[in-house]
């Protein structure tokens, strides 16, 4: 799947834990983001991994866990 810089998306699945974006990466819970909450897509780590900026935090998140979303 072909993802761009500022395309929304959100996840299709839950995730048993979020991978923070940070200098230092933490894992964080799962709960802090939820699977209807629509995120931005800030910035393409890997061509397996993406940044994504949701309401409480930026976390790297692989791309089978995102959706495209129109708006």
């Amino acid at each position: 799947m072909d993802f761009k810089i500022n395309q929304k998306v959100k996840l299709i699945a839950p995730l048993p834990y979020l991978k923070t974006s940070e200098n230092m990466p933490m894992l964080r819970p799962p709960d802090l983001v939820a699977i209807d909450e629509i995120g931005e897509v800030l910035s393409l780590k890997s061509p397996e991994t993406v940044e994504v900026k949701f309401r409480r935090g930026n976390f790297l998140i692989d791309i089978d866990k995102l959706q495209k979303v129109d708006i």
